[in-house]
């Protein structure tokens, strides 16, 4: 992955926070995402087809569930910038709001895989 497309996925507040949320949780549908940053569904959706085509993210789906989580197979340097920008802001305001929201939601879907 050259450090621009990084750079420029990153450089965004709407995925900045998806990629927090998901470095944080490991795996949300995109209606958790829509909920826990108070944004309307195809603007997330949009933001995450934009991580998914830098590489940053993966899909699985579910049924009807469309699950997003930071891909695997992500070069070493680029975990230690994402681990390097979860560390820096996960006690930020904006993250914890959305972590709330996140939190607080009703009706979250089940993870066959998770649980």
């Amino acid at each position: 992955m050259p450090p621009e497309a990084l750079f420029r996925a990153l450089g965004d507040t709407t995925r900045l926070r998806c990629l927090m949320l998901l470095l944080r949780e490991g795996e949300l549908c995109v209606c958790e995402l829509t909920e826990a940053l108070a944004l309307s569904q195809p603007k997330i959706s949009r933001h995450l087809a934009h991580l998914r085509d830098a590489g940053l993210t993966q899909v699985r789906r579910d049924g009807t569930w469309v699950f997003y989580r930071v891909a695997g197979e992500l070069p070493d340097w680029v975990l230690a910038v994402l681990k390097a920008t979860f560390d820096g802001n996960a006690n930020g305001e904006t993250f914890t709001e959305d972590l709330a929201r996140l939190t607080q939601m009703e009706g979250r879907p089940e993870r066959a895989c998770c649980n």
